[in-house]
């Protein structure tokens, strides 16, 4: 049986340990590692794109991370359930035409028994911003 530790329910520290892992996993942009973490059947919502399953996921991340040149994340712990957790996060990416942004955002994840991501609902936004004003590095 395949497993994702830690696994619900979910105490503060265990929480924050999934949102590390999570970002440290999303910084690689590597998307069969990142894929690992979700169910075969995981759905998603990602700004106005809905994505079924590990293929997609893949797919999505490959296409995701050709347009989103020097990505980088932070995800910040907000609240947690048993099997819920919800992350506030910021990410900065350049375009090829070589324009900034910093994308601001909150997720909703839900786990199953077996800590891997069932369900993943993000809203997005994303500020122009100056080389300059970058905060990641």
């Amino acid at each position: 049986m395949e497993q994702k530790h830690p696994l619900p329910p979910f105490t503060l520290e265990t929480a924050k340990q999934k949102i590390q892992m999570a970002e440290d996993a999303w910084n690689s942009q590597d998307p069969e590692k990142v894929s690992k973490a979700y169910t075969i059947d995981s759905e998603w919502r990602n700004r106005d794109i809905f994505v079924n399953g590990r293929e997609e996921i893949v797919l999505f991340l490959q296409k995701k991370w050709e347009k989103e040149l020097n990505y980088k994340l932070k995800k910040e712990y907000w609240a947690h359930t048993d099997n819920r957790i919800a992350v506030r996060f910021e990410y900065e990416y350049q375009t090829i035409e070589g324009n900034w942004f910093r994308a601001y955002g909150n997720e909703n994840w839900e786990f199953d028994v077996n800590g891997l991501m069932a369900k993943r609902y993000a809203s997005i936004n994303d500020l122009a911003i100056k080389e300059e004003e970058r905060k990641f590095k």
